[in-house]
């Protein structure tokens, strides 16, 4: 009787993790929250191109190209957000970081390119839980 109960709480539990969407499918591991606000970051902008010569080169009218030097501390976090608008390439190039998105979680050590790159499906948030800084190279088509 006892077992049968714990079962059903289990199953319970997962079930709400589930519907929660706390629940890393990958590995069947509750997670953390989904970040809604960023913290323990700081951004250098290192070059950008000019909205007048990204229009007189490729005619999209409004958008910089810029190149930044993303720092997240540890304990760190990057909020939830998309690329809808916003194509990008990130490389890490110290220490590591774990990307988010709904599918679940996967972890960027340096020297990798993020995954799927940052096209416009891309949904996706950051954490750094190492004991290091992590130090990403972002490079994007900027429309704000």
């Amino acid at each position: 009787m006892r077992t049968t109960k714990a079962i059903l709480f289990g199953t319970a539990l997962f079930v709400a993790g589930l519907l929660a969407g706390n629940l890393d499918m990958s590995t069947g591991t509750a997670r953390e929250a989904i970040p809604t606000e960023s913290k323990g970051i700081g951004i250098t902008k290192l070059g950008v191109v000019p909205k007048e010569s990204v229009i007189k080169q490729t005619s999209l009218d409004g958008y910089v190209l810029q190149l930044r030097l993303a720092t997240v501390e540890p304990g760190g976090q990057i909020a939830r957000h998309n690329h809808a608008t916003r194509p990008g390439l990130v490389y890490t190039l110290e220490g590591s970081w774990i990307e988010g998105r709904p599918q679940g979680e996967r972890e960027y050590p340096a020297g990798e390119l993020i995954a799927l790159i940052e096209d416009a499906d891309t949904e996706h948030w950051f954490y750094n839980r190492s004991a290091e800084p992590a130090k990403i190279l972002i490079c994007d088509l900027d429309n704000r």
